[in-house]
């Protein structure tokens, strides 16, 4: 009974950590379009409430931390349901890294909009960024329903993305070598880009980490990837 009773506290408690995780996720996702949206308009405002509440994000991952670390100490799990506690750490950490990245991507809005348009790059990074948040959402509805054939899926989507980022790059250099005007801004679209595409990375470790919670084991072979163009530079925390 007493085995039991413990058990029973366990699950209850995670739960609660892995319903920070999913309201993590959604705070996320929603970092990530409206950072989009923000650089295909030029909206500075929107942009700003996207730096701002980064803060959030960052504050409710250290909850689910603190909770996490209190449910190991005093539930004591088995093997099996340490494997479940660590890895709410795992994607949580992901998480906040996909929310900085936004966040980076907001913080260039407001430099961009002091130097020249090139035209169609604000809605292609929006499509690209919900590619990502598409994979994203999959990904924490997998955890959540411990589905690894939806995990799956969303690894090899990862390939998609890769392919758009190539696209984009190929295209922010065109402009480059054709008006010297837009070398700056098409640096910063870069940049922009390269975050997203590493925002499908995190999306694809989560996946990932699903796959490890209910197997027991990583997947055996490399992640799908797309042929990769070499990059002008990296951002990232």
């Amino acid at each position: 009974m007493n085995e039991q009773h413990i058990l029973s506290a366990f699950d209850r408690d995670l739960e609660t950590v892995q319903a920070l995780v999913m309201k993590m996720g959604g705070m996320v996702e929603s970092a990530i379009l409206e950072a989009a949206q923000a650089l295909e308009t030029r909206d500075e405002d929107l942009a700003e409430k996207v730096r701002r509440n980064d803060r959030a994000i960052d504050e409710l991952e250290e909850k689910i931390n603190e909770e996490t670390a209190r449910l190991i100490a005093l539930r004591s799990p088995t093997a099996s349901d340490l494997r479940m506690a660590l890895s709410v750490l795992k994607i949580a950490n992901s998480l906040e890294r996909v929310g900085d990245f936004a966040k980076n991507m907001a913080k260039r809005t407001t430099i961009l909009n002091q130097l020249p348009d090139i035209q169609g790059a604000g809605g292609a990074l929006r499509r690209m960024s919900k590619a990502v948040v598409q994979m994203l959402s999959d990904a924490l509805d997998a955890y959540n329903g411990r589905d690894v054939a939806l995990a799956a899926d969303v690894r090899e989507r990862d390939r998609e993305v890769d392919q758009m980022y190539n696209a984009l790059f190929r295209e922010f250099l065109t402009h480059m070598m054709e008006d010297p005007r837009k070398i700056t801004p098409a640096m910063h679209l870069h940049f922009i880009a390269k975050n997203i595409e590493r925002m499908g990375d995190h999306a694809t470790t989560i996946a990932e980490q699903v796959i490890y919670l209910v197997t027991g084991q990583m997947p055996d072979e490399g992640r799908p990837k797309a042929e990769s163009v070499t990059t002008i530079g990296v951002e990232g925390k």
